[in-house]
């Protein structure tokens, strides 16, 4: 220890401490330094680690029920395989399902964005993408399956070059409604009137009754048109029928149909209608006819354009996909129910017949 005496006309003492560290401060402190140099050598290649194999989030939305979307889902899921992405293995999923109220997409869709999800996918109805679309940021990319016609409706600039974060894959079923009168014409050729079920809620509800009025005024037919938005207009909706002594009835594809279809077959069966629809799986589900494209390979599509663009492709780089595989199924037992015959000419194009 070194002192300055203070003295006259002398600077202020200042103590100066020269003592040496102990025996055992030295070893310490080296420990202490060794211990914080591996910490961050072993924490800093975790934390990139981390980083590079946090799973990706997938925001799954669709108009249906999660009930009458377990065959979609599973398309889906295949496709999402097929591109090497499995759910719980290397890919979440974050489901929202609208139970067919069209209201609720854009809420289940802003909820889905809170998420932090890395891409977004809408199906189930063309009205998932379509009120969906304007609550997405630009930055998250969209994959839909829809029915509807998407240039029409302003969901992509064109088939071949959609937009810079939205593509997907369209199986128009809005083509097909004046095919759906025509099977009825088929069925019930002296019929007078053909029933028409429809959602004005459902985006594509304007350009299906233009389709199926072109064609019943072609065939002779007036067009009984009823309107059903919700669950519980859908009995007052085949009372309508049943009083205008409807024999042939069109329903049209919609989500809270697909969700209400039991509802619909046995109305249908009750009242003797002969129904046909375009939405896959109606025959199956005790409808009579059913015309239209497979939903479940527009979903395994979807799930395979997903993956892509989680593997970085921009979703704009992908075409729109469209579906060209129509299929015919006819239900035998119910018809046999009904207690009509199936025309020849029908059951010979039919691709899958149900007894």
């Amino acid at each position: 220890m070194y002192l300055v005496r203070r003295g006259a006309g002398a600077l202020p003492s200042v103590q100066l401490d020269s003592r040496q560290p102990s025996s055992t401060e030295v070893p310490m402190r080296r420990i202490g330094l060794a211990v914080v140099l591996a910490l961050s050598l072993i924490l800093k290649p975790l934390a990139s680690e981390a980083q590079q194999t946090a799973m990706p989030v997938i925001g799954y939305l669709s108009q249906r029920s999660p009930t009458d979307s377990a065959s979609i889902v599973a398309a889906f899921r295949q496709g999402l395989q097929e591109e090497g992405y499995v759910e719980g293995k290397n890919v979440a999923i974050e489901s929202r399902f609208a139970e067919g109220q069209i209201d609720r997409v854009p809420a289940l869709a802003s909820d889905l964005v809170r998420r932090g999800v890395n891409v977004f996918v809408a199906t189930g109805g063309t009205g998932s993408v379509v009120k969906a679309k304007p609550v997405i940021p630009r930055t998250i990319p969209i994959v839909f399956a829809m029915g509807g016609d998407p240039v029409k409706l302003g969901v992509v600039a064109s088939f071949a070059h959609p937009g810079d974060n939205i593509t997907g894959v369209c199986f128009l079923l809005t083509e097909l409604a004046a095919k759906e009168v025509e099977l009825l014409h088929e069925l019930v050729p002296k019929a007078a009137l053909i029933g028409f079920l429809g959602n004005p809620s459902d985006p594509n509800y304007e350009s299906d009754v233009k389709g199926a009025q072109a064609a019943a005024d072609a065939l002779g037919h007036k067009l009984v048109i009823v309107t059903a938005s919700t669950a519980g207009e859908i009995d007052p909706a085949f009372a309508v029928f049943a009083q205008r002594k409807i024999t042939a009835l069109f329903v049209n594809a919609d989500p809270l149909y697909n969700v209400n279809s039991p509802k619909i077959v046995a109305l249908a069966t009750r009242h003797a209608m002969r129904t046909v629809t375009s939405w896959e799986g109606f025959a199956a589900d005790g409808g009579l006819i059913s015309y239209g494209t497979s939903i479940n390979e527009a979903n395994r599509q979807l799930g395979v354009y997903t993956g892509r663009v989680l593997k970085g492709t921009r979703p704009g780089d992908l075409p729109v996909v469209q579906s060209t595989k129509f299929q015919l199924v006819i239900n035998l037992k119910t018809a046999k129910a009904l207690g009509i015959i199936i025309p020849q000419t029908l059951l010979l194009r039919a691709d899958l017949i149900i007894e």
